[in-house]
This record gives structure tokens, C-alpha cells and sequence, in this order.
């Protein structure tokens, strides 16, 4: 097999399945179910998810002139995605029947956004990055919006696609800047640059700039004024997939930048990323206290939970780079678990929105409301959960490195989210004062959506009890990218000139 083909095997399934169905989806009749299209889409995203599998026994692999770099950090995110995005299909194999004959463009743009944030993960040239980001960042443009007939996905999806464009310029003006300071777009001659270059000032605005460029993405403050309105109009399958795998793919290339790219320069990003993790810990938690409407709570929750992720990025490479591979893991197990239950429970039209709208489910849908309970409990940092193993490891990641008051304002953080999560699950065990007809007690949740559950509350268990599995991994992958000098990738180039 080409070593080209290799590099980017899941990458070419998921696009050749999205391919496939956009061509089958015309030759369905206008009543049909789009069923099958789903299933297609679920078994391609299965295939790419072992093939990433596959690239680790072939070590370090480079491909397309070096601007590709599969290794254990860049597989690990292509299994994070490949899962995420097995869950969110699940969940929406039922989600549009009956009300959307558009659905297998939904499927497909699932399988196109994938590809965009895989490729992100396993590029090292800042061009190629910004590739994936625009494929990633154009599906969800477009999911965001995809319940045509609803004016607040319209609305959610036109702010999203203004907010996203104008941060994307200043991702791209940074390369092109970093391009000016270094002569060089690949992050690894970046970091070789940086040593001889006659404009280091350029370099520290170049980087300013692409941190401002992630930051809208992973939704971190103050890049964060989109968050709410987006994830209250856009679809709730779509909320669960859009909080989690873009986010995965956008931590995984900051942290291909500031540690590869940018590592001489720690004194000075360090102190920045400081700030914005503390400001989006203070701004998420203290938002969600104020919201009644569970979507617009759990989109402060996310901007909460990316300062705490941002929390690794301050400390020593080897623990920081780990603990933010767990805890994006941890954090993508229970949130899109969390959004497949809002999905069941108020389906296509979304009935339940606000707090008290969730009173008394316990009562009528017990099954969701214990896994929707899990799932907040892991969100807390409760023992025994994902959430609880992935903030230990971050903030003892910032303890080690002597972040101590970070560390500090992390754990004051998560205390005040414990009043917003637990106001959610006190309403779901406390029978309503009136009687609730946005539950609906006779709905089934379907077998797809059953394994979908059952998929995130297994992986939040097991990483609070057994972690080993996915922590050793995540350590794979922080040696790959602190410690591999990308030189045989520099050595093919050149041999291919």
C-alpha cells in the first residue's frame, strides 16, 4: 500500500462513504426512509475507526511531502473522533425520520466534517491545518442549521458561519505571519526558525493570532460569545458532535503548536493561556448558574470545561499534553452522552428545553434519567467517573509544574458548578407540582440510540475506575509530540525534490 494512501486510510473511507451516500440519497423516493443511509454511514465510520487502529503498528508515518504525520498522538484523535462520531450517528438514525427528507446529506456531512477534523490532528503544515479546519468548520456551518423549518437554527447557523469566518481570518493572517518570522509554514521548521529569526516580535503576534483562531473554536473566553445561541438553536445530535470532536481536533493542533512549534516561546504563551483558561472557568460556570434552559446551560458547561482543559497547556509538556488527551477523551464520553439523552427525551421539536420542563423524569423515563444523572455526575467530578480522573489529572498536572493558584481556581470552578448541575438532577428526581406533558412516559428510546447510551456510560465508568488503558495512550502520545523531531518527514521531502 502507498504510503500516501496509508497515512490517510480512515480519512479516504469516511470520504468515500460520504461520496457514496450523497449519490444513493437522489435515487430514494421522496417517502422512503433515509435509514439505510445512516446505517451506511455508521458502518464507514466503523471501518475508518479500525483503520486508525491499524496505522499504530506502523510507528511514525509521513506522507505528501511531510505535511503529514500520522504517529500515536494524531491516532489516538482519529479514535476519539471515529467514536464520537459512532455515537452521534447512532443517536440520529431515528432523530430525522418522519420529519426531514434531507437526511442523508445529514449523514454525509457528519462523514465530511470527520475527515476535516482528522486531517486536522495529523497535519504538521499550518496550510493543510487550515484545510481540515475549513472542511470540519463548513459541515457544522451547515448541521448547525440542517431543522429548516425552526428560526432559531437559522439564526444559530448564520452566527456561527459570521462568527466562525472572521476567526478564521485570524488563524490564517497568523500563518501567514508565522510564514513572514520563519520562513516556513511546517510547525517543526517553525520551531527551528524561531532560533535565528531577525523578527521575534512578528513571531509572538503570529502566534497571538492563531490562538485566537482556536480559541473561537474550542469556545474558549472571551471567543466564546457564539456558544449559547449556537448550541440552543442548532439540532441536539448536532450539539453533542460540534461541543466534542471539533473541539478534540482544535485542542489536538494547539497542542501540535505551542509544544512542537512554539515550545521556545513557553514564557510568553504560558502566561496567556493563563489567562484565558482561568477567564473561560469563571465565565462558563458563573454564566450556567443564570440559565434555565438546559441546551444554553450545558453551552456555558463547555466553556467551563475548555478552561479546564487549557489548564494542561500551562503545565510540564510530558504531564500537560497526557492530561489534555484524557481529558478531552473523558469530556466527549459524557457531554455527547448527555446531549443523546436531551435528544430522546425531547426529540425533532425538542419539547423539553428549560429546567423545569426535565421535572419529573425520573417518574416517567427512569432508564434516562439515571444515564442522564451519570452523566452530570461525571461533569461535576464526582469519584468513579471520567470527570473525576480527568480534572485530577489535569490539576495535578498544574500542581507539578507550579500552577498552583490555577490549580486553585479550577477547583473553586468546579464547586460553583455543582450548583447548576445539581439544580438539573434535583429537578429530574422531583415530582412536578403540575402535571408534565413535555415527558412523554409512552416513547421507546430505539435500539441505535440504546447503544449509543450505553457506549458513553460504559467509557464515563470506565475512565474513572480503569483508566490505564486510555491514560497509557494519551502518554504515547505526549512522547510523540514533545520528543519526535519530524526529521525523517524533512528528509523525505527533500529526497522528493
Amino acid at each position: 500500500m502507498s504510503p500516501n494512501v496509508l497515512a490517510l486510510l480512515p480519512e479516504i473511507i469516511l470520504t468515500l462513504t460520504g461520496v457514496l451516500i450523497m449519490l444513493a440519497e437522489p435515487l430514494l423516493s421522496a417517502g422512503s426512509s433515509r435509514k439505510p443511509l445512516g446505517w451506511l454511514a455508521i458502518l464507514g465510520t466503523v471501518a475508518a475507526g479500525l483503520a486508525s487502529w491499524y496505522q499504530l503498528g506502523f510507528g511514525t508515518l509521513h506522507a505528501y511531502f511531510g505535511t503529514i504525520q500520522v504517529d500515536t498522538f494524531s491516532v489516538f484523535f482519529h479514535l476519539l473522533i471515529s467514536a464520537i462520531v459512532l455515537v452521534t450517528l447512532l443517536s440520529s438514525v431515528d432523530y430525522f425520520e418522519g420529519h426531514a427528507t434531507h437526511a442523508g446529506e445529514y449523514f454525509a456531512l457528519v462523514l465530511f466534517g470527520a475527515v476535516g477534523m482528522m486531517l486536522m490532528t495529523c497535519s504538521v503544515e499550518l496550510l493543510m491545518v487550515f484545510v481540515g479546519l475549513e472542511i470540519s468548520s463548513i459541515s457544522t456551518y451547515i448541521m448547525a442549521g440542517f431543522r429548516k423549518g425552526q428560526a432559531s437554527a437559522t439564526e444559530a447557523s448564520i452566527k456561527y458561519f459570521l462568527l466562525g469566518s472572521f476567526a478564521t481570518a485570524f488563524f490564517l493572517y497568523g500563518i501567514a505571519l508565522a510564514f513572514g518570522a520563519t520562513g516556513s509554514t511546517r510547525i517543526d521548521s517553525i520551531s527551528m526558525g524561531l532560533a535565528t529569526t531577525a523578527t521575534p516580535t512578528l513571531a509572538i503576534l503570529a502566534l497571538a493570532l492563531i490562538i485566537i483562531g482556536i480559541g473561537f473554536k474550542v469556545s474558549a473566553a472571551p471567543f466564546h460569545v457564539w456558544t449559547p445561541d449556537v448550541y440552543q438553536g442548532a439540532p441536539a445530535p448536532v450539539v453533542g458532535l460540534m461541543s466534542t470532536a471539533p473541539k478534540a481536533a482544535a485542542f489536538a493542533v494547539l497542542l501540535r503548536i505551542l509544544f512542537s512549534g512554539f515550545p521556545s516561546y513557553e514564557p510568553r504563551w504560558a502566561g496567556l493561556i493563563w489567562i484565558i483558561a482561568a477567564l473561560s472557568m469563571f465565565v462558563g460556570n458563573l454564566g450556567a448558574l443564570m440559565q434555565r434552559d438546559v441546551k444554553r446551560m450545558l453551552a456555558y458547561s463547555s466553556i467551563a470545561h475548555a478552561g479546564y482543559l487549557l489548564v494542561a497547556y500551562t503545565a510540564f509538556p510530558a504531564d500537560g499534553i497526557a492530561s489534555a488527551c484524557f481529558y478531552t477523551a473523558a469530556y466527549a464520553a459524557m457531554n455527547v452522552g448527555a446531549f443523546t439523552v436531551i435528544t430522546q427525551i425531547g426529540g425533532y421539536n425538542e419539547r423539553a428545553r428549560t429546567i423545569d420542563d426535565y421535572a419529573g423524569l425520573a417518574l416517567k423515563r427512569p432508564v434516562l434519567a439515571a444515564a442522564l444523572g451519570l452523566f452530570l455526575l461525571s461533569l461535576i467530578g464526582i469519584p468513579f467517573t471520567g470527570g473525576f480522573f480527568g480534572k485530577f489529572y489535569v490539576f495535578s498536572a498544574a500542581l507539578h509544574s507550579g500552577r498552583v493558584w490555577l490549580a486553585v481556581i479550577g477547583l473553586l470552578n468546579s464547586g460553583i458548578a455543582c450548583f447548576y448541575y445539581l439544580r438539573l438532577l434535583a429537578a429530574i428526581y422531583t415530582r412536578p407540582t403540575t402535571e408534565n406533558d413535555r415527558i412523554s412516559a409512552a416513547a421507546r428510546v430505539s435500539i441505535p440510540a440504546a447503544a449509543a447510551l450505553a457506549i458513553t456510560a460504559a467509557a464515563t465508568l470506565w475512565l474513572g475506575i480503569a483508566p490505564n488503558g486510555v491514560l497509557g495512550l494519551a502518554q504515547q502520545s505526549a512522547d510523540s509530540v514533545h520528543t519526535n523531531p519530524a526529521q525523517p518527514a524533512q528528509d523525505t521531502t527533500n529526497a522528493s525534490r
